[in-house]
């Protein structure tokens, strides 16, 4: 039997306020969203070929491994006091590491590496139609309604918009590519539903930092064992990757918060904002045309599918409650 989320007795948060979601949830979207540019500027920086997956591991590793650092850090200023966990919440924890940002991250380098850019960031939009028919069948008062389908929907519409390649018209499939990204996403998902559950009991801080400094471990052994190097190190590498840290940081910290206080459905529809902004900032940082007709289009699929799946909110409790 799965116990009633203790959330439903706190008192109503700030990260429950309609335009505050939207707010932190598109600020999410266009942390994650400036990570496309970054990470290909970072591969540059320090000379990681494309082919090179180890060593894309050890820097996805590095990344992640300093983010936990960094958010491990400030829970400490902030609550000025050790890390007190039990046995059961340091299992989780590492599992939650080892999943979601670990395994998450293997199948996602590869299946990219083996994909096109247009096919990898529409397979990874998947990950908002995963959280919300999971959230279906796990929480009562989450449950698929007609605005919530049509909404994801036109979202997925916009991603494919903004992604549109003469690609797309040539159907091909691959496991190890197209296959292995719609697993990542789908390892997203779960673990997101995972972490919103262990926000009952463990500080929203302590759950990001110690999972992201596992799974950035995790990584980081895994390249390293693999042959992967990252030593290129100078101001402008160095300096991207502080970047990508703090944004992740960032993202997953507020994110959580977010799922901890809101319906998943809710919260995951903003999702289809990553590679809009992605796109868009690549464009930008990258010297592509920024202004065109598809990213508009995309933009505005989006902000509708994002409108439709919130416009209706029940009367009940915005926070979860888990099927007994």
């Amino acid at each position: 039997m799965i116990e009633r989320n203790t959330l439903e007795n706190q008192k109503p948060s700030k990260f429950s306020d309609p335009i505050f979601v939207m707010l932190i949830a598109s600020l999410c979207c266009l942390l994650w969203g400036s990570a496309y540019p970054s990470i290909k500027l970072g591969y540059i920086a320090f000379n990681i070929l494309p082919e090179d997956i180890a060593s894309k591991y050890v820097f996805a590793g590095y990344r992640f491994t300093l983010a936990g650092l960094l958010l491990l850090l400030l829970s400490r200023i902030v609550r000025k006091e050790k890390l007190q966990l039990s046995r059961p919440q340091w299992t989780s924890l590492i599992m939650l590491g080892i999943l979601q940002t670990g395994l998450q991250y293997m199948f996602f380098y590869v299946g990219v590496a083996n994909t096109t850019g247009v096919k990898g960031s529409i397979m990874n939009a998947t990950t908002t139609f995963f959280s919300v028919v999971l959230a279906h069948f796990i929480y009562k008062n989450d449950k698929l309604s007609r605005n919530k389908i049509v909404g994801c929907l036109l979202g997925f519409v916009g991603v494919i918009i903004v992604n549109f390649h003469t690609d797309l018209l040539a159907f091909s499939f691959s496991f190890t590519g197209e296959g292995f990204v719609i697993i990542a996403a789908l390892i997203f998902s779960v673990t997101a539903l995972y972490a919103k559950r262990l926000t009952a009991t463990i500080d929203v801080l302590i759950i990001t930092g110690v999972s992201l400094f596992v799974g950035g471990l995790v990584l980081t052994m895994l390249g390293l064992s693999l042959g992967g190097r990252v030593t290129h190190f100078t101001l402008e590498s160095t300096s991207n990757l502080i970047y990508l840290a703090l944004l992740s940081s960032v993202a997953f910290c507020l994110w959580n918060m977010l799922l901890k206080y809101n319906k998943v459905g809710r919260v995951s529809v903003y999702n289809f904002l990553i590679p809009v902004f992605g796109a868009l900032l690549s464009a930008l940082f990258l010297g592509e045309t920024i202004l065109e007709l598809k990213n508009l289009a995309a933009l505005l699929f989006v902000s509708v599918g994002i409108y439709l799946v919130n416009r209706v909110r029940s009367v009940q409790s915005s926070n979860n409650t888990p099927i007994k």
